[in-house]
C-alpha cells in the first residue's frame, strides 16, 4: 500500500451543511460496553481516538430509540434519558475536540429484540408477527427457536408509537450536538422488517409490493427530518442480509432496489449507506457492481460502501467465529472501485477496532495493526 494509491480518498465531500474532510467513515459497530444503556467515559475516548486517527466521519454504534422494546441489553446504548444523553454529549464533545464529525445511528431492534439477551422475553415488534426465514446467523439456535414462534402483528398504534419514538430520539441527538443522523434500516431490525417481504406479509398500507413495504421507512425519515435543522444531513443504512439470515435478500434486481429507495429518498435522505459483507461483493447477477454501486446508479444519490476493508473475513465470520482472522491487502481493489465512481465513501469497521490510526496509515502508507478477535474484549 502506498500513499499515492489512497490519495483520492482524502478529498472532501459535502452533505447539506456538513463537509466531511475525507471519504472515510467509522462503521457503526455494537460494542456492548454501556452501563444501563448509557455511554461511559471509555466510549468518549474510544470514538475520539478514531477521529484523531483521521476518520472523516464517526458513525456511532446503533442506539435504541425512545421506545421500551428498542434495545434488549443494558450494554447497548439508547438515545433517551438524562444520564444517557449526558453520556452522548461527552462523546460528541470528545470527537469535536479532535476536530472530528460524529453522527449517531438510531434503530429499533424490532423482530430481533431478545437476540442479545436470552433473559428478555420475545416481546418484540414485528410487522406480521414473524421473523421471516431464518438462515446462517451468529444468533444462538436457542434464540432462533424462541424467535420463530409467531407473535401478534403490529397494530396501527404500535406503528405510530415507533415512528414517534424515532422522532423523539432524533430531537435528542440534535440537542446534544451530533452533526447529522443515520437511520438504521438494515439487518432485519424494525425498519428493515418492513422492507423484507419474508417478514412483512401485511395486506394494509404498510405491506404489499416493495414500494409499499417502504412506507414505514418513509414515515420514519419524515419524522426524523421534522426534528432536524434544514442544513443537517440524514443518512439511511440498508442491506440485503439480515442478522437472523446472512443469505437473505430484500431485492432481487436493480428495478426492485429503485422502487424501494425512491419513497425513502423523497422523504429527505442525503446519503445511502449500504451494508455489505464484503465491499467487492456483486449485488445482482450480470454485473460486478456492489449494492452501493447499484444504489448510486438507480438513485443518483451519494453512497457509502462497507465490508471487510483490510480483512480477509467478513464480519459475520468474526462473530460466528468461523476460521482464523486474516488480513487482506485489498486496498488496491478498494481504490479501483472508488476511482471508478462505484461509491463515494467507504466505512471501515473491524480494522479500526484494533488500530484507531488506521485511516492516517491509509494516508501515509504505513502498515496498520492487524485486527484480532481479542480486540473485541476491550473498548480502547
Amino acid at each position: 500500500m502506498t500513499a499515492e494509491l489512497t490519495a483520492p480518498l482524502f478529498q472532501p465531500i459535502t452533505l447539506r451543511g456538513m463537509t466531511i474532510p475525507n471519504r472515510t467513515a467509522m462503521a457503526p459497530m455494537g460494542r456492548g460496553f454501556c452501563i444501563n444503556n448509557a455511554p461511559q467515559a471509555d466510549a468518549a475516548a474510544y470514538y475520539a481516538a478514531r477521529a484523531k486517527g483521521g476518520v472523516g466521519l464517526v458513525i456511532c454504534e446503533a442506539a435504541g430509540i425512545d421506545h421500551p422494546l428498542s434495545a434488549d441489553n443494558p450494554g447497548m446504548p439508547v438515545m433517551h434519558g438524562e444520564k444517557v444523553l449526558a453520556g452522548w454529549k461527552a462523546v460528541v464533545d470528545a470527537v469535536h475536540a479532535e476536530g472530528g464529525l460524529v453522527v449517531p445511528q438510531l434503530f429499533h431492534q424490532g423482530m430481533l429484540h431478545g437476540g442479545g439477551n436470552p433473559k428478555v422475553p420475545m416481546d418484540s415488534l414485528r410487522p406480521s408477527g414473524t421473523i421471516g426465514v431464518p438462515g446462517p446467523t451468529s444468533y444462538s439456535p436457542e434464540f432462533i427457536e424462541r424467535a420463530s414462534a409467531p407473535t401478534k402483528p403490529m397494530t396501527e398504534e404500535d406503528i405510530a408509537d415507533a415512528i414517534a419514538g424515532f422522532g423523539r430520539s432524533v430531537k435528542n441527538a440534535v440537542g446534544v450536538g451530533f452533526d447529522g443522523i443515520e437511520i438504521h434500516g438494515a439487518h432485519g431490525y424494525l425498519v428493515d422488517g418492513f422492507l423484507w417481504g419474508a417478514s412483512n406479509q401485511r395486506t394494509d398500507r404498510w405491506g404489499g409490493d416493495i414500494t409499499q413495504r417502504a412506507s414505514f421507512a418513509r414515515e420514519v425519515i419524515k419524522a426524523a427530518r421534522a426534528e432536524m435543522p434544514e442544513d443537517m444531513p440524514l443518512i439511511f443504512r440498508f442491506s440485503q442480509h439480515k442478522s437472523s439470515n446472512y443469505a437473505a435478500r430484500t431485492t432481487e434486481s436493480p428495478q426492485e432496489l429503485e422502487a424501494m429507495l425512491a419513497p425513502i429518498i423523497d422523504a429527505g435522505v442525503d446519503m445511502l449507506h449500504t451494508s455489505i459483507r464484503r465491499f467487492w461483493q456483486a449485488a445482482y447477477e450480470g454485473s460486478p457492481l456492489n449494492l452501493a454501486g447499484w444504489a448510486k446508479k438507480v438513485t443518483g444519490l451519494p453512497v457509502m460502501a462497507v465490508g471487510s476493508v483490510g480483512l480477509g473475513t467478513s464480519a459475520d465470520d468474526t462473530f460466528m467465529k468461523v476460521g482464523a482472522e486474516a488480513t487482506d491487502d485489498n486496498i488496491a481493489r478498494l481504490m479501483e472501485r472508488f476511482n471508478d465512481g462505484e461509491f463515494d465513501m467507504i466505512a471501515i469497521g473491524r480494522s479500526l477496532i484494533s488500530d484507531p490510526d488506521y485511516v492516517n496509515k491509509l494516508r501515509t502508507g504505513e502498515k496498520p495493526v492487524p485486527f484480532a478477535r481479542e480486540a473485541l474484549a476491550t473498548l480502547v
